[in-house]
């Protein structure tokens, strides 16, 4: 692998439903990584020999402690990380279960509406695909 080889990586916009007494909604999770004092959107590097698609459900479990259901795929987010290239390949994905356990690379999850979602996120890519997921949960 050379400098210019991007870094694989996946992820997911990880909703769940909720009935707040009001109206059915949705949750969007974000979780805070320490090292950077940011919070973001589920991912992480690809283990060698595995595809996306399980690598953005594993990183789903390792830093949320959900299953989740994947969905659509969502817009590959590219960027520099540590000068070097980075594409992350997003999914839709719905929780299905699952407890959170705080550790050294996650040590917050927050469920926040979309709205408050998209102003705590950190980083304007990860806004971005938020709005993508909510696009695609509204289309019939």
């Amino acid at each position: 692998m050379t400098a210019a080889t991007p870094v694989q990586a996946a992820g997911c916009a990880l909703w769940r439903r909720v009935a707040d007494g009001r109206a059915p909604g949705i949750e969007i999770a974000l979780v805070h990584r320490p090292k950077y004092d940011d919070w973001s959107l589920p991912k992480g590097k690809q283990k060698h020999g595995e595809t996306l698609r399980a690598c953005a459900v594993r990183e789903v479990r390792e830093e949320t402690g959900q299953e989740c259901v994947l969905g659509t795929r969502l817009p590959t987010a590219r960027y520099l990380a540590s000068g070097r290239p980075k594409e992350v390949a997003y999914w839709a994905a719905e929780a299905v279960g699952g407890v959170f356990v705080p550790d050294d690379e996650v040590d917050r999850l927050l469920w926040l509406a979309p709205a408050e979602a998209r102003g705590r996120l950190t980083q304007p890519r990860d806004r971005e695909l938020l709005d993508a997921l909510l696009d695609t949960l509204s289309t019939p």
